[in-house]
């Protein structure tokens, strides 16, 4: 039996090679980097090198790297700095940055975005000039659904003019995209390490010099006492070792948007009604997300994975469920047609014959839904 095509690397990266050979490194290697013998201080070692390493890939100092069990915690940590502040997100971003929003004492404030999912920078410019303090913004470097690019060193500065505080969430764009905590100007910046070719339940958020906060774990005097906890050294030297490589392999992704745009012209070409999400816009060059009315995601899944094929739903849910995507509607599809959409994301290791394998079974399904029977993928 042939390997599965595995095209969901948004969903999860394979651990790169290099990850797996730090990893083990580190497990061979033991000790607590909080000890003070020999054995500890080399672990000590590990986890400031891997900080190191890191801050490189991201554009930040070693100091403003804090590490933590990944993207969720680092954008619990960074709304935790929110205090007081009204909250202002897009509609668009990913469903743990909304949940954080929502949860709080009032409503975050809406930010509008185009059909394409772009947040509007005058649209942003108003909703901050209508606010009676400084907000806490966030705002997703990449979206994980659409590869959306959304113009995050602009919006810094319009936050910065109102006194606000500007967190983003970078964890689809490291690896696929230049990405500089510096010259985007932002405050915070969550990362993780899966998405990268890393291990899973490692990340990191980055902050600016001179953001005070209190710890959402407590106890201990780790990470200079901003996440208390003993490190996962081995996953954190796992995360520097795929950053690192992924960094350097960004040609990689480049060359990746030829497969990805040959796969949509494909595509269009056998289902001309198919819809492509996001299409005019900026995009992680890796990602492309789609929709046929009445054809739902569940069995375009089902029926792909039965070939072979590994693919996400437009919304991948922790339940393994398919639910109607919430960014997908935000940018004006209906219920059905959001129910519809798959994702394919596409990564180092993907070859253009992976391309054709999705193209031959999509195009069987495909005929099958227009002769009315597409429950026979099941």
């Amino acid at each position: 039996m042939s390997a599965p095509v595995y095209l969901d690397y948004n969903a999860t990266a394979p651990v790169r090679r290099e990850a797996r050979a730090a990893i083990a490194a580190a497990l061979e290697a033991g000790g607590n980097p909080s000890s003070v013998h020999g054995i500890g201080r080399a672990a000590r070692g590990r986890v400031e090198s891997a900080r190191a390493a890191v801050a490189r890939a991201a554009g930040a100092g070693p100091e403003e790297v804090v590490f933590l069990s990944g993207g969720t915690e680092a954008n619990a940590l960074a709304f935790s700095m929110a205090g007081r502040r009204a909250v202002v997100i897009s509609p668009v971003e990913h469903d743990n940055v909304l949940a954080l929003a929502w949860a709080r004492d009032k409503p975050p404030v809406l930010l509008p975005v185009d059909a394409d999912g772009v947040v509007s920078l005058s649209g942003m410019e108003e909703a901050l000039e209508g606010l009676c303090e400084p907000a806490f913004v966030s705002l997703m470097l990449a979206n994980n659904e659409t590869g959306v690019i959304q113009p995050v060193r602009e919006a810094a500065e319009i936050v910065h003019e109102h006194g606000g505080l500007m967190h983003t969430d970078a964890v689809q764009a490291l690896g696929k995209i230049p990405v500089d905590f510096a010259g985007l100007g932002v405050d915070l910046m969550s990362l993780t390490a899966h998405k990268v070719g890393g291990p899973q339940g490692t990340g990191a958020l980055i902050m600016r010099e001179g953001i005070s906060h209190a710890p959402l774990f407590i106890g201990g005097g780790q990470e200079q006492g901003r996440r208390a906890g003993t490190e996962n050294v081995a996953g954190i030297a796992g995360f520097a070792a795929a950053a690192e490589a992924a960094v350097g392999q960004l040609d990689i992704y480049a060359e990746l948007a030829e497969l990805r745009d040959g796969l949509e012209r494909r595509l269009a070409e056998i289902a001309p009604e198919l819809r492509f999400f996001s299409a005019g816009a900026p995009r992680l060059p890796n990602t492309s997300c789609f929709a046929l009315a009445g054809l739902s995601a569940e069995i375009q899944v089902m029926a792909l994975d039965l070939a072979g094929i590994c693919v996400s739903s437009g919304a991948a849910c922790s339940s393994g469920k398919v639910r109607p995507s919430h960014v997908l509607q935000a940018i004006g599809a209906d219920e059905e047609l959001a129910r519809s959409a798959l994702r394919i994301s596409l990564g180092w290791a993907t070859k253009p014959e992976d391309i054709d394998a999705l193209i031959a079974a999509w195009s069987e399904l495909y005929a099958r839904s227009r002769h009315g029977a597409p429950e026979a993928a099941e």
